[in-house]
C-alpha cells in the first residue's frame, strides 16, 4: 500500500510497478518467514495444498494483469478492506485465541487460495488483510498463527508473480535493490515484535494498518 504507490508517483508504469515491488517484497517476506519458521509457528503440513492452490492462481492473476486494465478493483478494495476492520474493531476476542475451523484444510485451499492468489497476482493491496482475516475466521487460528502462515502465502504468491514478471521484463531491479534493504530490516523487526508482544499487539496493528489503507484509498478515490 506504500511501495506500490510510490514506485507509481516515480513514474513507473502500472505493470513495471506491480513487478519491481513484487521482488523486493518476496525478499522482506522470507525474512519474515524465517522468522516464524524458527519460532515453530508455520504447519507445513497444513499450508502444503494452500500454497500450492494460491501459486497457481496468483501465475494466473499475473498473467491477466499484464493483458488488462486493474481500474475496477482499486475501486472495489478500500470497501472490502473497511469490512475487515469493521469486523476485526467490533469482534473484541477477533484472533485472541484459537477456534473450531468452519472450513476443512482442502476446502480452505481452494476458496482462499483460489481466490486471494488470483487477486494478489492481478492486483495485491490488502491480501494479507485478507488471509489474516480468512485464517482466523475460516480455519480458527489465533491472530499470532494467522499471521505466521498469512506470510508463507504472501511468499508463495509473490514469488508466483515474479515467474511472469521477471520474463517479461517488467522489474527495475536497480529500485528494487534500493527497497530491499529496507525490507529486510523491517520484516526481521516486525516479525520480532510479533512474536514478543502476541495477539494483542498485532490486533492494534492490524487495525492500524488496515484503517490506513482504506483511508487512503478512498482519499484517492473521491479527492481524483
Amino acid at each position: 500500500m506504500i511501495s506500490v504507490p510510490a514506485l507509481l508517483w516515480a513514474g513507473l508504469p502500472p505493470q513495471l510497478a506491480l513487478g519491481t515491488n513484487k521482488l523486493q517484497s518476496s525478499v522482506g517476506t522470507t525474512m519474515a518467514v524465517w522468522q516464524y519458521l524458527r519460532a515453530g509457528l508455520v504447519n507445513g503440513r497444513e499450508l502444503r495444498l494452500v500454497a500450492g492452490v494460491t501459486f497457481a492462481f496468483a501465475v494466473a492473476g499475473t498473467w491477466t494483469v499484464t493483458r488488462v486494465d486493474s481500474g475496477m478493483l482499486e475501486r472495489l478494495v478500500p470497501w472490502l478492506l473497511l469490512g475487515v476492520a469493521f469486523h476485526a474493531l467490533f469482534c473484541p476476542r477477533f484472533g485472541q485465541g484459537e477456534n473450531l475451523p468452519k472450513l476443512g484444510p482442502g476446502l480452505f485451499a481452494w476458496l482462499a487460495g483460489g481466490t486471494l492468489g488470483f487477486y494478489d497476482g492481478f492486483f495485491g493491496p490488502g491480501t494479507g488483510a485478507f488471509w489474516t482475516m480468512g485464517w482466523i475466521s475460516l480455519r480458527g487460528k489465533d491472530l499470532l498463527g494467522a499471521t505466521a502462515a498469512t506470510k508463507v502465502v504472501n511468499l508463495t504468491s509473490n514469488l508466483a508473480a515474479l515467474c511472469v514478471f521477471l520474463p517479461a521484463g517488467l522489474v527495475r531491479y536497480d529500485l528494487a535493490a534500493a527497497m530491499i534493504g529496507g525490507q529486510l530490516l523491517g520484516a526481521r523487526l516486525g516479525a520480532g515484535m510479533a512474536l514478543r508482544h502476541g495477539a494483542l499487539f498485532i490486533r492494534r496493528i492490524f487495525l492500524g494498518v488496515v484503517l490506513s489503507m482504506v483511508a487512503k484509498l478512498l482519499w484517492e478515490q473521491f479527492a481524483g
